[in-house]
């Protein structure tokens, strides 16, 4: 196993950076843990559950940390990095969690200016649709993909840093530029978050709400389960990747206009093909994901 870290800090000490610390504790991999939360509630909540040593008061709490871990709504990057600046050391690496990664780089370079090397983005691809520190769990990120996306001036070692502390959570580590994650997370999650808000809404707003709620079972609670996450935290994503997703959307709008054709010309051959081809697709991603996240044969002996 990597050397330990000795002091690590999290902003947003929810669900995201929750599990993080609870992971980095479960794995021996972090000695104290230092937690910033701009509700203090869940700061002490925090502290109670131990998923923090301690709670920090001031940006001045940086001192000595080895690693910082912005787990916040992306917008609030370059004003955390802003309070961080003055009180940052050299061997501090900073990493964040955020969903999209091009505004995220372009704020820590407008931020940290010659120092921006010592911030290394980053997303797990794990979550729930419920927060806050209640939420975390020590093993959210066994068998998960964690995404580095790394920038040219950061050092070898600063990547290696991050990576190994996620391992050490249990993920997996894969690497995409910036440019190529936010398009691959427009497609596959920006836009179903944005499908599972519309429905939802659209269903609350209509006159008879209350009946349909009533009866709506199964498959809409699967199909809009992700709409209980954060509205913060998507409504900063969807602008932030707001080119990519404009894209994605107008490509679904337009397979929905299609669709719209066969109903109303009552194209069964053709809604079938679609929905087989649809079901197959599926089908070979949930073999395809099963496979990479199934239990290495410690995990399996261990629990």
């Amino acid at each position: 196993m990597a050397e330990a870290i000795g002091k690590l800090v999290v902003f947003g000490v929810g669900l995201i950076g929750g599990s993080f610390a609870l992971g980095l504790k479960a794995a021996g991999a972090v000695r104290h843990v230092v937690g910033f939360d701009r509700a203090p509630d869940a700061a002490a909540r925090a502290l109670e559950l131990g998923i923090i040593d301690s709670i920090g008061a001031d940006p001045a709490a940086l001192a000595g940390a080895d690693l910082v871990l912005l787990a916040v709504p992306v917008a609030q990057t370059a004003p955390i990095l802003r309070q961080l600046l003055p009180h940052l050391e050299a061997h501090t690496i900073i990493t964040d969690a955020g969903s999209t990664k091009t505004d995220v780089v372009a704020a820590a370079r407008s931020v940290l200016g010659a120092r921006s090397g010592q911030f290394v983005p980053g997303h797990p691809i794990a979550g729930r649709e419920i927060n806050g520190p209640e939420a975390a769990l020590a093993g959210l990120y066994r068998g998960k993909k964690f995404v580095v996306t790394p920038q040219p001036e950061n050092s070898a070692d600063a990547i290696a840093r991050v990576s190994a502390a996620w391992a050490a959570c249990g993920a997996l580590i894969h690497s995409l530029t910036p440019e190529d994650h936010d398009r691959v997370f427009a497609a596959v999650s920006h836009l179903p978050h944005l499908l599972a808000y519309a429905l939802v809404d659209d269903i609350a707003n209509k006159p008879h709400a209350a009946l349909l709620f009533q009866y709506a079972a199964s498959g809409f609670r699967d199909f809009t389960r992700i709409a209980g996450a954060s509205p913060e935290m998507w409504r900063d994503i969807s602008l932030a990747n707001r080119s990519a997703l404009l894209g994605e959307l107008d490509a679904y709008m337009a397979q929905l206009h299609k669709l719209r054709a066969m109903l109303d010309g009552a194209d069964g051959p053709a809604m079938l093909a679609l929905f087989a081809n649809g079901q197959q697709a599926r089908q070979r991603w949930i073999d395809t994901i099963e496979a990479a996240e199934a239990p290495r044969p410690q995990d399996t002996a261990a629990e």
